[in-house]
């Protein structure tokens, strides 16, 4: 393993780990019936987690760009390998991007600083939609980690079918017999 996959492996690994802190506020939002203590502790949590400091967001962020980085780097080798496995957890991890911005910011400010017009009800609903949306993460953030540990089985088989067969040329080539007579 590079540094490349080592650092796609770091940022999925604590992505994940984040969302798996989440998904227990997560959990009994979305699989249990809403209570007001329910409510009250994916309030409370969010808002914590909103109003982290500044280098705790920064950090958050920084693993994204190391991810996308990684993954980018691992596609320039731009072998079948990289192009199937590598491309497609870059799309993953874009998707994952993506529902991060569209989805998880968006709600996380109408939970914590809702506007005027926000409603409990609608707040509650941003939670709602922000527990789904981890989710989503949680899964496409598991298929790249099992792409990427795909990519490294195959990588060890295909070695390994290599050693094998320049074994099996070895032994070929020292069981022919070498004619020695002169013509």
């Amino acid at each position: 393993m590079g540094f490349r996959q080592g650092a796609v492996l770091a940022s999925c690994s604590f992505f994940l780990g984040v969302l798996f802190i989440c998904f227990f506020v997560d959990y009994r939002i979305l699989h249990q019936p809403l209570t007001d203590d329910i409510i009250e502790d994916g309030f409370q949590f969010y808002a914590t987690f909103f109003n982290a400091p500044p280098a705790i967001k920064a950090l958050l962020h920084g693993f994204i760009g190391v991810g996308i980085l990684g993954l980018v780097a691992k596609l320039h080798a731009w072998s079948d390998s990289a192009v199937l496995f590598d491309g497609s957890s870059l799309a993953a991890y874009i998707f994952a991007v993506a529902v991060y911005l569209s989805v998880t910011i968006p709600s996380l400010r109408t939970i914590v600083t809702p506007a005027e017009a926000d409603a409990r009800a609608d707040r509650i609903e941003a939670m709602r939609v922000l527990a789904a949306g981890n989710s989503i993460m949680m899964v496409i953030l598991g298929a790249v980690l099992v792409l990427q540990g795909g990519q490294e089985y195959a990588r060890r088989l295909e070695l390994k079918e290599l050693v094998a067969s320049a074994e099996k040329a070895e032994k070929e080539k020292q069981s022919v017999p070498v004619d020695t007579s002169a013509k």
